[in-house]
């Protein structure tokens, strides 16, 4: 496996790559990043990876610069996998000025739900990802980057933007994978201790809940809808979480569902000083 820091570099080691599969992460590598790596390897020719923690995605108060870095580490468990390039840039490296031309994403999509309580959250993604997407498919044909699912808006809103900016590449999802327990691998679940990781499980048990609530519903549901999931934040709350949203929503728009739509239901709350993010398509 080569490990490459710069673009040009990038770009040299990828001349003779026609379809790439690309899986960009931000490191700290665990079970569900190796997934996607493992699902990219029959759908390229040369599968590369990116490490990257993007300053431009972290509000002020967040955790960018405790944010685990670990690249030697991942480095080891990305050449195991299988991955034959992985581009680790510098801040440097892949913004040698200030980043002031940035993708805006469509605020009906990108607005809501992560983006009413992170604002800014779904710009820095588009704009690191679009800059990703430069550097590992420049010249191509054709390509494909997956993502994962639990990510399930910041994958709709990256869909939306190759749609929109036709860019020749072919998003692909895949599956959260959890812990025994149901509770989704996350990087931030390091950050818990023994006792908030044994709790953890509850955001995916109350999204769970909540779905079963929503089926229940039925016709009835977009009445119901806001007294379903100010119940469900309620109770979890009332276990010592502090909720930002538990909502019932459109797989199609992330909009308030209408009858006959799929649903998903998604969540992000914090445990202590961890927040964590689920969802369930139902």
């Amino acid at each position: 496996m080569q490990i490459i820091h710069t673009i040009p570099e990038l770009r040299a080691a990828l001349a003779h790559s026609r379809n790439p599969a690309f899986v960009p992460t931000m490191g700290n590598l665990h079970d569900g990043h190796l997934a996607l790596v493992r699902q990219a390897r029959p759908l390229g020719d040369t599968l590369v990876a990116s490490i990257f923690v993007n300053r431009l995605q972290f509000l002020p108060h967040e955790d960018f610069d405790s944010y685990p870095r670990t690249l030697q580490v991942d480095a080891d468990k990305l050449r195991a996998a299988g991955c034959d390039v992985l581009f680790a840039p510098s801040e440097q490296d892949l913004y040698p000025e200030p980043q002031t031309f940035k993708v805006q994403p469509d605020p009906q999509l990108a607005d809501i739900l992560e983006g009413q309580f992170r604002p800014g959250f779904f710009t820095g993604v588009c704009t690191v990802v679009m800059k990703l997407f430069s550097a590992v498919f420049a010249g191509k044909a054709q390509g494909t980057a997956l993502f994962g699912q639990k990510d399930y808006q910041q994958l709709m809103v990256l869909r939306r933007m190759v749609q929109q900016f036709a860019l020749p590449i072919d998003i692909v999802a895949a599956p959260t994978e959890r812990a025994a327990d149901g509770l989704a691998l996350s990087s931030r679940n390091s950050y818990l201790s023994e006792a908030e990781r044994a709790q953890a499980v509850q955001l995916s048990q109350a999204l769970r809940a909540l779905g079963e609530a929503a089926r229940a519903a039925g016709e009835a549901l977009p009445a119901r809808l806001a007294d379903l999931e100010h119940a469900a934040r309620a109770q979890l709350d009332a276990s010592g979480w502090q909720t930002d949203y538990l909502a019932v929503r459109s797989r199609r728009t992330l909009q308030a569902p209408q009858p006959g739509d799929a649903l998903v239901v998604l969540g992000a709350a914090r445990l202590g000083t961890t927040r964590l993010i689920d969802n369930l398509e139902v």
